[in-house]
C-alpha cells in the first residue's frame, strides 16, 4: 500500500478556495472563514456592489460587476478583526491579460486602457498587428476597473 497522499482528494475537503478574492484589507495571516460571521455588513456597505455572498456565505469580490474604489467602508463596518489598517496596501492582487485578448486576433481594442485610472495598461504598437496590452504591475492597484469593460473577459486579477 502506498503512503502517497492523493492531493486531489485532500483538496476536496479543503475550506480554502485558491481563486477567491476577499474584500480589500482582509488579513492574510488568519483563516478568513474562521473569523467572519457572515453578517453581510461589508456587502451592504460596498459602494460599487462588487462584494457578494460567495461559497458558504462568505464575502467575495466580483470584478465583473464594477471596480473597487478602495473606499474602505467594508473594513470600517466589520465588527470582527478581519481587516488590516487602512493605511496599508489593500491587497497584493494584480491584473493580467490572457490569450483570449482581442489584440491576439488582430482586433484593435483598448477598452481596458481607457478604464485604467492609474494608467497601468499601455499598448505596444507593432507592424502588421494590433497593439498588444502590457500591464505595469508597479502601477496596477488591483482595483479591477479593467475587468468589466473587457469585451472578451480576457483580464483576470490574482
Amino acid at each position: 500500500m502506498s503512503n502517497r497522499i492523493n492531493q486531489s482528494r485532500r483538496n476536496l475537503f479543503s475550506r480554502r478556495k485558491n481563486q477567491v478574492i476577499r474584500p480589500p484589507w482582509s488579513r492574510t495571516d488568519i483563516e478568513f472563514t474562521d473569523i467572519c460571521t457572515r453578517c453581510d455588513k461589508c456587502i451592504e456597505a460596498c459602494e460599487t456592489q462588487i462584494l457578494f455572498r460567495g461559497d458558504g456565505g462568505f464575502p467575495e469580490v466580483n470584478f465583473s460587476r464594477d471596480e473597487c474604489t478602495f473606499c474602505g467602508e467594508c473594513a470600517k463596518i466589520c465588527p470582527e478583526p478581519l481587516f488590516t489598517d487602512l493605511e496599508q496596501s489593500p491587497w497584493q492582487i494584480k491584473a493580467s491579460v490572457n490569450d483570449t485578448c482581442l489584440a491576439n486576433s488582430g482586433i484593435y481594442c483598448q477598452t481596458c486602457k481607457d478604464a485604467c485610472d492609474p494608467r497601468a495598461i499601455t499598448f505596444t504598437p507593432g507592424i502588421g498587428r494590433a497593439p498588444k496590452p502590457e500591464i505595469d504591475t508597479e502601477l496596477c492597484t488591483g482595483c479591477g476597473a479593467c475587468v468589466a469593460p473587457c469585451p472578451n473577459q480576457s483580464i483576470k486579477l490574482a
